[in-house]
């Protein structure tokens, strides 16, 4: 409950930080900044030290950061406690390692070193066995350029 309650003032802390800071005028925004008279301002500013903007600016600035500090250390505290998105990744390769281990195969398995000597076998088995269709040079086909024999 906590953790909601700090999120909510995060969100509402970032909003007025936006809103304060873009309510402020900069330091050389006059038609004099534009032409390279700002430079004659004390070292507050034209504005005197510390208006309210500029003191609403630091307030929401230090809230913003202890709220940050404050959900990262609960978001650490989070994870501890639940379960990763890569844990789940990990639970669902450990099922699917199961459920082969049960079917006794798998449809996206890659196949294992005996499997591929075995595979190996049988491929070189068939080509033995196979009659060669490959052309020789004893059985080769007339060239079509060639005139066959019975047709001289």
């Amino acid at each position: 409950m906590l953790y909601y309650a700090v999120v909510a003032l995060h969100v509402i802390v970032c909003i007025i930080l936006v809103l304060v800071v873009l309510l402020q005028s900069g330091k050389g925004a006059d038609l004099a900044g534009a032409f390279g008279g700002g430079a004659t301002q004390t070292a507050f500013g034209s504005r005197g030290p510390a208006s309210f903007l500029s003191r609403m600016t630091t307030v929401a600035a230090v809230i913003f950061m202890v709220t940050s500090v404050g959900l990262s250390m609960m978001t650490e505290r989070r994870a501890a406690d639940d379960s990763s998105i890569l844990d789940t990744g990990k639970a669902t390769v450990q099922e699917e390692k199961k459920q082969e281990g049960a079917d006794g195969k798998s449809d996206n398995a890659a196949p294992s070193p005996a499997q591929i000597e075995e595979q190996m076998r049988q491929i070189q088995e068939k080509q033995q066995s196979a009659p060669a269709t490959t052309p020789t040079p004893d059985n080769a086909a007339p060239d079509a350029a060639a005139p066959a024999e019975g047709n001289r």
